[in-house]
Formats: C-alpha cells, structure tokens, sequence
C-alpha cells in the first residue's frame, strides 16, 4: 500500500508588510538548521525584504561579496565557522552591514564576550525567534 506524503504548510500572518520601494533590504539568513534559515528568509521575502538563505557560516562568507546584503541574520552555533566569527569577516568586507544573530545555546556568551573584547558588539536574539519580533527589529534597524 502506497501512503502519500504531503509536505506542511506554514503560514504567518504578517499584518504590516514593509512598503514596495524601488529597493528592498537585502537580508542574508545563515543558519545550519535548514528549515529555519528557509522560513526566515520565506517570511522576510513576503514581508518587503529580498532574503537568501544559507546553511552555513562560511557559505554566508561566500555569498556576501556578490549578494550584497544590507543585513546579516545569522545562528551563534554553527559547525564550520560560527555565526560570530563569520558577521566579523563579513564585515570586515562589508562595514555597513547591519548584523543580527541569534541562539539556543549557552556556548553563545562566550563567544560574544570574546568578540566584544575584539571590538565587536553584536545585537542578540535568543532562538526560537517570534516572526514579529525579528520584523520589528529589522526595520528598527533599516
């Protein structure tokens, strides 16, 4: 007996989508966690922003110099370059790029303490991240 497979569907109600300019922010979303760095960067595509996503830090190193992205939205954790050192090389090459990370891990604060003491103050979100929230907090930061 053959059972079909239905993929599921999400849906989010995003009651304010940002307005159509001529340009949207781009956003780059890195996150090793496939279906969450795809559903950020869906959300953020239908909310006003042209989004990619990722699924690594250095495929967001990569990625950068030809994508351009106005903002970097990136996981702490990652297994070949974490989400820390990547937003520093990232943006030794972009310097106005805007960074945002986020994590589940409590690994995260020493690696923030490291690249505070370095010079570098990242903003961070703790995951799981409320689809409103991370809205909010880009186009506060746009």
């Amino acid at each position: 007996m053959f059972t079909k497979h239905v993929q599921p569907q999400i849906a989010f109600d995003i009651q304010e989508p940002m307005p159509d300019t001529t340009t949207k922010p781009k956003v780059l979303v890195a996150d090793d966690e496939k279906v969450i760095a795809d559903t950020l960067a869906m959300i953020l595509n239908q909310s006003g922003f042209q989004a990619r996503a990722v699924y690594s830090g250095e495929k967001a190193l990569e990625l950068a110099p030809t994508f351009q992205p106005d903002m970097l939205i990136s996981d702490v954790i990652m297994a070949d370059l974490n989400g820390i050192d990547a937003a520093i090389r990232i943006r030794a090459l972009l310097p106005s790029i805007k960074i945002l990370l986020f994590s589940g891990q409590a690994a995260t604060a020493d690696l923030l303490e490291k690249a505070h003491s370095e010079g570098y103050d990242f903003e961070i979100l703790a995951k799981p991240v409320h689809p409103q929230d991370l809205l909010s907090k880009l186009r506060s930061n746009n």
